[in-house]
């Protein structure tokens, strides 16, 4: 117990720990190298990537951006363009106390913010000899989502190919939550619980987020409204199906990731299982087209899953070149 704790013990009920803010950096994997972004347009256009030059890539932001406006507007969501210096979290929490929300997303934010993007080089007759990839300011789109698990938590998107995204959520919001459904009395200042008629009941739902389960819960949510609410504006449903697109969402400093080659070309991935122990972490949400997932769990708490090896009923493993023999 900190001094301050201690100088006025006698006036405290009592006292929880919670985990404050949690960002999660979600990304597809395949997009961040030359071949795999190449793949990945392809997919996306039938095989062929004639058109795949700077101003389509532009042209997809433009379209984005149209779509977000369009959605926000039938569903009666306020967008609001911010400058620089603005604060979108107070403008966020000001809306919240000015308007009942319900379920989904009730808030996006519009703002430049540097990004992972990509520029293509084609020669005099047209052929592709360089993916460039560099950091530039483009449009960022915050989705501010009322979660029922989670309460208010946001996704803040890049509009640029690849789309990469960060899901920020509120460790006091889940703990709301939580508490709300467990019928306990609470009062809450923006970020702060300011009064609570059982502390030892909410000091143990705040010691949740500190379990192996908080990386699933995490996952859920991530995959519950990612897609759904982002990332079906920028690539439509069937394009997102058709070319595998599946967001790995990265945990910080939550648990450990390591991966080996299997002898069928899959993969098997070591996921670790402890808690804020800054261990690295990567979690795939979604696998996109692999197949053959299964899972077992490890003596720490974490887990081993083994990929099958195929992707798009082809062995994802190194293809067996033919020797020559010589003469």
């Amino acid at each position: 117990m900190d001094e301050l704790s201690e100088q006025y013990a006698e006036l405290l009920p009592g006292s929880y720990d919670c985990v404050d803010r949690i960002v999660l950096n979600a990304y597809n994997t395949l997009c961040h190298s030359p071949g795999g972004f190449r793949s990945w347009w392809r997919r996306l256009h039938d095989g062929c990537e004639e058109q795949l030059d700077n101003a389509h890539l532009m042209r997809m932001a433009g379209r984005f951006s149209r779509r977000v406006r369009a959605f926000a507007k039938a569903q009666g969501i306020p967008v609001i363009d911010c400058g620089r210096g603005d604060r979108k979290h107070r403008i966020a929490e000001e809306y919240l106390a000015a308007h009942p929300v319900s379920r989904g997303v009730f808030l996006i934010l519009a703002a430049r913010a540097a990004a992972t993007v990509w520029e293509v080089q084609r020669s005099a007759k047209g052929v592709i000899c360089n993916l460039a990839k560099k950091t530039a300011y483009v449009n960022h789109y915050s989705f501010h989502i009322m979660d029922p698990d989670w309460g208010h938590l946001t996704i803040k998107m890049s509009g640029h190919p690849p789309f990469g995204a960060q899901v920020i959520a509120n460790g006091h919001e889940w703990v709301a939550c939580q508490a709300g459904k467990q019928q306990l009395g609470f009062a809450k200042d923006s970020n702060c619980f300011t009064g609570i008629t059982d502390a030892a009941a909410l000091a143990a739902i705040a010691d949740t987020l500190s379990e192996p389960d908080t990386t699933g819960r995490l996952a859920a949510v991530c995959e519950r409204w990612i897609y759904s609410a982002c990332l079906c504006l920028p690539v439509s449903a069937r394009g997102c199906k058709g070319c595998g697109c599946s967001v790995c969402v990265g945990f910080g400093s939550w648990v450990g990731v390591a991966g080996w080659p299997a002898p069928d070309g899959g993969w098997i991935l070591r996921v670790g299982g402890r808690v804020n122990e800054g261990c690295g972490c990567s979690v795939c949400v979604g696998f996109g087209s692999w197949v053959g997932v299964a899972g077992w769990p490890a003596p720490d708490g974490g887990w081993i899953l083994r990929v099958g090896g195929r992707v798009n009923g082809r062995p994802a493993g190194r293809s067996r070149r033919r020797r020559r023999r010589r003469r």
